[in-house]
Order: C-alpha cells, then structure tokens, then sequence
C-alpha cells in the first residue's frame, strides 16, 4: 500500500503542476484576448497609437534632414569663402612686393596701410598665414620647389619661402613654396 501512496502522490504532484500551468495559459491567454478585445472595441486607439508612431518617426526624420542640412550648407559657405579669399591672394601679394621694392614716399606709406588692413580683414575671416622659415617641413601646408645641401642646417628645415600660404580655421587655402635644406 505505500507503494500506491507513493504512486498516487507523484500523480497528484503531476496533476498539481499541470493545473498551475494551464493556469498561467489561460492568464496568460486572458491578457491577449483582452488586448485584441480593446483593440476590436476601440479600433479608434489602436488607429491613433499608429499616426502617433508615425508623427514622432517623421519629426525625428525632419530634425535628421534639417541637422544635414545645416552642416551641408555651412561647408558650401567654408568653401565659397575660401574659393574667394584665394583669388584675392595675388592682390596681397603683388601689394607686398610694391611695398618692397618701392622707395620710402607717402605712396609706400599708403600702400602699407593697405596690406595691414587686408591682412588684419582675412584675420577676422579666420585666415592666418603659414609658418615657414625655420620650420620642419610638412607636405600638408608646405610645397617644396628647391632642395638645397646645408650641414649648418637640420634635416627638412625650410630655408626660404618664395610664395606665402594661408589656412582658414583648419583648411588650407594655398600652400607656402619653399626651399627644404638636406
């Protein structure tokens, strides 16, 4: 007879765990039959959580599209600024070398001023003229057109610069030309 109660015990243990689980179903069954039940009494609901979902997906789409668009047009601006900037480096230059050239007269004097406040207009762009002499050379701002042998000097220092180059905030507008020692 213990052998039964053991039988009966392990069947009732059986039976128990199989009525907890069709418990959770039929919970679990509920809640879905619920849900589909207030979304077929209130189809209204379920219409209005989908045009909201949608809204919200285009707003964040639109602030995506205005954010790339702004930055599109910032770099078209940096671009048009630098592309006008350069034509205008000639001018400064050729200024420049009247200066050097010309004898001290009220017009070098007037030429003077004129290369300072040019100067001191492209440094409010932004623009700011690249180093050069006694400089380590670097392809990405400097342009070597000479090479010349010089033991008094280091390796890949710049000795001379024959045109000057600018940058604009961290762009290069026109690369310096320079003579590269050893």
């Amino acid at each position: 007879m213990a052998k039964k109660k053991g039988k009966s015990n392990d069947e009732q243990e059986v039976l128990d765990q199989e009525t907890v689980e069709s418990e959770e179903t039929a919970e679990e069954t509920e809640v879905q039959e619920a849900e589909t039940a207030e979304a077929e009494e209130n189809p209204m609901q379920a219409k209005y959580d989908e045009l909201y979902d949608k809204h919200l997906r285009t707003l964040a789409e639109y602030d995506n599209y205005k954010r790339r668009t702004q930055k599109e047009k910032d770099a078209i601006y940096l671009t048009a600024q630098m592309d006008a900037i350069e034509t205008l480096l000639p001018v400064l230059d050729n200024l420049e070398r009247a200066v050097e050239a010309a004898e001290d007269s009220p017009m070098k004097e007037g030429v003077q001023m004129i290369v300072k406040q040019l100067l001191e207009t492209l440094a409010k762009l932004g623009v700011s003229e690249i180093e050069a002499v006694g400089k380590t050379f670097d392809p990405n701002v400097h342009n070597a057109v000479m090479h010349i042998e010089d033991d008094s000097v280091e390796e890949n220092v710049i000795v001379e610069q024959f045109a000057k180059g600018y940058m604009m905030k961290d762009k290069v507008i026109r690369h310096s030309m320079v003579k590269v020692a050893n």
